[in-house]
């Protein structure tokens, strides 16, 4: 199995000023179902920097939670963390998926606006990839409706919203629902997950 370096999200405990890194335990089970490892990284710069570059990882997962800082989230930290690794993934051309969250880190990496969107936290969605329907989960509250180059659109909900893109150079994939609260497993995520980190 090939390992994969792996973002966590921060949860905030006010009563005992701790913040907490932590992966839902969905995400190690559907990349066991990829023939991956999660190389869990903490949400400080120095150490993730290190983990991800002393390990042979195959490439990167920028995991859903936590609002982005500039959107009103409460996890500054992680945001520097995960565009530092997108830096280093880019240098090292390393393939990076970003879920939710993830796919808003790459977005605003490459100046792609946000703003909050309604109807897009249920179970069931019918969306469109490279315009074929499939129903897949949906959990956010901001999105993108426009994007450019270098990050292409492949898949969109019916109000317009962007769902999945790719970069048009560089091993970099966002979609915006989430593979590992799916049971059973979706066929498709599993196979886009083995194509990305080239899974034979």
């Amino acid at each position: 199995m090939k390992a994969v370096a792996i973002t966590q999200r921060v949860s905030v405990v006010p009563n005992y000023c701790e913040r907490f890194d932590c992966l839902d335990q969905g995400w190690t089970k559907f990349l066991a179902a990829c023939g991956l490892l999660p190389v869990l990284l903490p949400n400080v710069i120095e150490v993730a920097l290190a983990l991800s570059e002393g390990t042979d990882i195959a490439g990167l997962v920028l995991t859903g939670g936590n609002d982005l800082a500039a959107l009103g989230g409460n996890a500054p930290e992680r945001d520097a963390v995960e565009n530092a690794l997108l830096e280093l993934a880019e240098r090292r051309e390393l393939p990076v998926l970003g879920v939710c969250r993830g796919m808003q880190v790459i977005q605003q990496r490459f100046a792609i606006q946000l703003r909050r969107v309604e109807g897009h936290v249920v179970q069931r969605q019918i969306i469109r990839i490279e315009g074929e329907p499939r129903e897949v989960n949906s959990y956010h509250h901001f999105a993108a409706f426009d994007s450019r180059p270098p990050l292409d659109v492949w898949a969109v909900a019916d109000d317009g919203v962007i769902k999945a893109i790719r970069h048009s150079t560089q091993p970099i994939t966002g979609i915006m629902w989430h593979p590992e609260r799916s049971a059973p497993f979706s066929p498709a995520d599993v196979t886009l997950f083995r194509r990305v980190f080239a899974i034979e």
